[in-house]
């Protein structure tokens, strides 16, 4: 007589197999992290700091993809000034995080083949000491003629609780035209809030949901 398989060993070893399958996909998710687990219950487990860097280079190749009329590279007499990211409630104030993001988007524009002119002391900017040199006034005008340029780069920052909204755009100097805008949505990681001198707030912001992960879900 035939012997009948023993079905639980073999469902023993299929999910033994599974869990083979399985731990060293978690394991990757665990070591390298994720921040878009950022400001959600599985922060601690796949949470991950925000590269700004990345971020940055993000703003730039968007706004030049975007820009209509098209930006101009490799023109040196056609320049981009790229100003300090300041906070959207008061024009004057800027950050750690808007400077941080003003060098590396001012990096990106070089790396992608168009001229960026440092920002100097003149009758037309604000420059705030150990704090930026801004463009956002009420009265962009004040720059038009004074600096010979194809695009303005400026942005705003305004945060709520765990969660901050950066708006990008560039300008045209001569007419005051915004060519292209971009806009983020980014869950402050811990780095982020110590350079607003903030702490988490647990609990409150709900402003971004949990990401639809069922798979990664059912395991932790």
């Amino acid at each position: 007589m035939q012997n009948t398989p023993n079905l639980p060993i073999i469902k023993k070893r299929t999910l033994y197999r599974t869990i083979r399958l399985i731990l060293p996909l978690a394991a990757i998710f665990l070591i390298s992290g994720c921040s878009s687990f950022n400001c959600t219950r599985l922060e601690n487990l796949l949470g991950n700091d925000t590269d700004l860097i990345k971020l940055s280079y993000t703003i730039a190749d968007t706004l030049t993809q975007r820009a209509m009329p098209p930006l101009i590279p490799r023109h040196l007499d056609m320049p981009i000034l790229v100003t300090t990211l300041v906070d959207n409630n008061n024009l004057s104030k800027t950050s750690r995080f808007g400077r941080i993001l003003q060098e590396h988007i001012a990096s990106r524009f070089v790396q992608l083949g168009f001229t960026v002119k440092e920002i100097k002391l003149t009758n037309t900017l604000q420059i705030i000491p150990k704090s930026g040199e801004t463009i956002l006034s009420r009265d962009l005008s004040l720059l038009t003629g004074a600096q010979q340029a194809q695009a303005i780069f400026a942005g705003t920052l305004s945060h709520t609780n765990n969660t901050m909204y950066i708006s990008t755009r560039i300008i045209n100097p001569v007419n005051s035209t915004i060519i292209a805008t971009s806009d983020y949505r980014l869950c402050m990681d811990e780095n982020i809030l110590a350079m607003f001198n903030l702490q988490r707030q647990d609990g409150v912001d709900d402003e971004i949901q949990e990401p639809s992960q069922p798979f990664l879900n059912s395991i932790f």
